[in-house]
């Protein structure tokens, strides 16, 4: 991954971040999704970043959005 991008959300559902990624790009920021899960198991962590130029602007949609701005707020409830 290039330099410069900031981890935004952590979290398990990767529906969730996979729908708030697009939302972001929907407001032109950029953002890019690293799924670390396992593909049988689903453990492990999906994380969304975002450049560090697009972070203020991605926290504040976030915000507005109402949608979790901590990335352990993410999970799918298990």
């Amino acid at each position: 991954m290039e330099k410069n991008w900031i981890k935004l959300l952590v979290g398990t559902n990767s529906f969730e971040l996979e729908m708030t990624k697009q939302m972001l790009e929907e407001h032109d920021i950029p953002a890019i999704i690293l799924n670390k899960q396992d593909s049988s198991y689903k453990f492990g962590q999906v994380e969304l970043y975002v450049h560090e130029s697009q972070e203020a602007a991605a926290r504040l949609l976030l915000t507005v959005q109402d949608l979790p701005e901590s990335p352990d707020e993410f999970s799918d409830g298990q």
